[in-house]
């Protein structure tokens, strides 16, 4: 069995998977949607890889210089030991100039002890590894080019001797050495100075990052590492929060449920608003809400579900039929059809943002204004909508349904658009939209209901449950002590509990019955037992869930229920985000800056 035995290094700019053994599997240039120039985590042969070939005696150890994103893998044997550190450099060089995050890794060789020995396997594979590359070797520095097109370069930089990296000669060190791989020709002299300068840099910034979050009594360790990994997964130019880093990597081994994630979801990014204004950044959370002004600056915008990092709206899907897929799983996707799915729960998280901006941040009287063009027209297309089926929060593709978790974010849009014009002192636009949401409320309460299973079901008229209205109560619709409400968590917990984990629903859809755990779920269910009065159940799953992250503290998507292995996309912004809201309800915050509401 293949691992997600990965750590994640980035710049707010693109992001990197390095293996627990030292070798970048996967590495998308110049930015996260980018393609690949790494890819062995999709085809071990094929993908290629930058990697140290050690003999058998070397043991490896990896983990995160603590507070940071960098990433520290140690080789030691009898004969010697080294270690490499991992990053990608960010800092700030000024007001004006702001941040600097080329599009590179550096790799710091730092000698420990004795003489160790070491190959270095440089296998670039451009585009997705569909170019094949030849290099020229220069004095300063190893350039490789795409056969394909001799404008598609790769640049590479060390203090090692090019033409012995290229042969995979061995090399035996006594002192520190570099390497440097940039999409760019450096201006200025890489030396090993320079390199260590980068280093120190890049490690100050995310210290003061981290030493701006708020402070725990328990997990802070766990609500921390998740914190980073969220910051890791922002893109700066456009404040975007990705789902996940990767592309493909399956729900199930050699299932076809492989998607692309290195996009926008409005769900996910919305709710990783709330988690970073609590944990104490708020100009991450601010940067994402102008990511959403931008995206909907137009009343006459219609809206998906989805975007690119940058904000654009077409996401086109194909198949990479060359790459074999992880662990032979294909097909591999790039790209993502499902920004054209109908999914009416996406106005509710989309109008939840809106409401956290009106709550948190309110702008310029014309941003104010223009905002609220905004709010009219999403009211106004979930009026028209929310009676219609839909493709639900789990994007099935085929049969569209009366989603009942669709009809209560439905009604979430209207009651947040309610809040907004109460807050803006619009009481006209407040009360009749308040009359719309109770329509939708009483709607649901009828017929998403069903006496036979005693809960909540999946959709209108069905006896199948789902994960997703665990929600309810966390978004206002219902609450924690309502009995149709426990009844439906103790519905849930009987039927889609298994091994300690969850599913998201185990009824068949498009592809089948799904095989695996959907990490997010439990964590919901843990929520959900807390605030339903079964704190110590909840805390003992909690304990047990956490327990399954990897080596790092890093989690995917989902988990393989019988092995407890990580499955999906890697890694999840979905999966750390519940992480983190599950970890509060178990703990106390003992310092850091506090935030007044307005």
């Amino acid at each position: 069995m293949e691992h997600l035995n990965y750590g994640a290094i980035g710049n707010c700019r693109t992001a990197a998977l390095i293996s627990d053994k030292g070798s970048i599997d996967w590495f998308c240039i110049p930015e996260f949607d980018s393609p690949s120039i790494f890819a062995r985590i999709l085809d071990k042969d094929k993908g290629g890889c930058l990697s140290f070939i050690v003999d058998d005696k070397y043991r490896t150890s990896q983990k995160y210089i603590e507070h940071t994103n960098i990433l520290s893998t140690t080789f030691e044997s009898d004969e010697g030991g080294f270690e490499v550190i991992d990053f990608m450099p960010r800092y700030n060089i000024s007001e004006l100039k702001g941040y600097y995050m080329p599009p590179e890794i550096h790799r710091l060789i730092r000698h420990k002890y004795g003489k160790p020995r070491f190959k270095v396997n440089y296998d670039l594979r451009m585009d997705y590894a569909q170019a094949e590359v030849y290099h020229i070797t220069g004095p300063k520095y190893l350039k490789t080019y795409s056969k394909l097109s001799n404008r598609d370069t790769i640049y590479f930089y060390s203090s090692l001797d090019f033409n012995k990296i290229i042969n995979k000669a061995e090399f035996e060190i006594t002192h520190d050495e570099y390497i440097v791989i940039s999409y760019n020709q450096k201006l200025i002299k890489i030396n090993l100075d320079r390199v260590e300068i980068e280093y120190e840099r890049t490690k100050v910034y995310w210290l003061n990052w981290t030493n701006r979050s708020k402070k725990y009594m328990k997990y802070n360790k766990e609500i921390e590492r998740s914190i980073l990994v969220l910051k890791l997964m922002t893109y700066n130019r456009s404040g975007a929060v990705l789902a996940a880093l990767t592309t493909s990597i399956p729900e199930s081994i050699g299932d076809v449920r492989n998607w692309d994630y290195r996009f926008c979801w409005l769900r996910d990014a919305s709710m990783s608003i709330e988690t970073l204004i609590k944990t104490g950044h708020q100009g991450t959370a601010q940067r994402f809400i102008s990511f959403i002004l931008n995206i909907v600056r137009s009343k006459q915008e219609t809206l998906q579900i989805m975007y690119s990092i940058r904000g654009d709206r077409e996401l086109k899907e194909e198949e990479l039929s060359h790459l074999s897929g992880f662990k032979n799983s294909r097909p591999v996707r790039i790209g993502n059809a499902a920004y054209t799915q109908k999914q009416n729960d996406s106005f509710g998280y989309l109008m939840d943002v809106l409401y956290k901006y009106y709550r948190y941040s309110l702008g310029t009287l014309d941003e104010v204004e223009s905002m609220f063009a905004v709010v009219k027209n999403v009211v106004k297309t979930v009026t028209e909508d929310w009676r219609k089926p839909d493709k639900g929060i789990w994007e099935i593709r085929g049969e569209e349904k009366h989603f009942v978790f669709s009809k209560i974010m439905c009604w979430v849009a209207i009651d947040r658009a309610a809040k907004i014009a109460c807050f803006l002192h619009n009481d006209s636009y407040s009360k009749r939209w308040r009359e719309t949401a109770e329509i939708i409320k009483e709607d649901v309460l009828e017929n998403g209901w069903n006496e036979e299973i005693q809960s909540f079901s999946q959709s209108y008229g069905s006896t199948d449950l789902d994960a997703s209205l665990l929600l309810m109560e966390a978004y206002g619709f219902i609450s924690e002590d309502d009995p149709k409400y426990i009844k439906t968590v103790e519905a849930i917990f009987q039927s889609l509990n298994y091994k300690g984990l969850m599913y998201r629903y185990n009824n068949k859809d498009d592809f089948g019955k799904p095989t695996s755990a959907f990490t997010i779920c439990t964590f919901w269910m843990i929520r959900a037992l807390f605030v339903t009065g079964k704190e110590e159940e909840a805390l003992n799953m909690f304990n047990e869930l956490i327990s399954y992250a990897n080596h790092l503290g890093l989690f995917s998507e989902d988990l393989d229920f019988e092995t407890k292995d990580q499955l999906g996309n890697f890694p999840q912004a979905y999966s750390h985000l519940a992480l983190i809201d599950t970890a509060l309800l178990f703990s106390k915050e003992i310092e850091g800056p506090k935030f007044v509401k307005p």
